[in-house]
């Protein structure tokens, strides 16, 4: 076997071992709507998140529908381990309602959001449907 040919195989193992077993759309795009990276944000009272997402459905947890998936927002973390539930506490929130969109209050000083799609059990699909991660500054 050629080091090309064990380089393939390890990589497609590693993938397979680091995902969810739901498969993500091809083109699915997700990305934060507002706020905008590098936004400052005004202290002491809540903003609106709004979600955006192209090429794939949203679905509440426990309903499991083809290429459909709902939304985590992970707040100054990053992103877990894909072949696992998505952890659910202050830096992982979990909108298995289907929601597309929160109002958020944070404290002052600089924060990242980042977005992540879960299946019906809040594993990320395969491959990993996530936003780029952004900083906003509250103060």
């Amino acid at each position: 076997m050629s080091r090309l040919s064990v380089a393939v195989a390890a990589f497609l193992l590693y993938g397979v071992a680091l995902a969810g077993d739901t498969p993500a759309p091809p083109h699915a795009y997700l990305y934060i709507g507002w706020p905008n990276n590098g936004e400052v944000i005004a202290a002491g009272k809540p903003f609106r998140v709004w979600f955006g997402l192209r090429d794939m459905g949203v679905a509440p947890k426990d309903v499991k529908l083809p290429n459909t998936g709902h939304h985590h927002l992970l707040i100054d973390t990053d992103l877990p381990p894909a072949d696992k539930e998505i952890p659910s506490d202050r830096q992982h929130l979990h909108f298995g309602g289907g929601e597309t969109e929160t109002m958020l209050e944070l404290p002052p000083g600089r924060h990242t959001l980042q977005l992540l799609m879960g299946d019906d059990k809040h594993v990320p699909h395969n491959p990993p449907i996530y936003s780029r991660k952004i900083t906003i500054t509250v103060k």
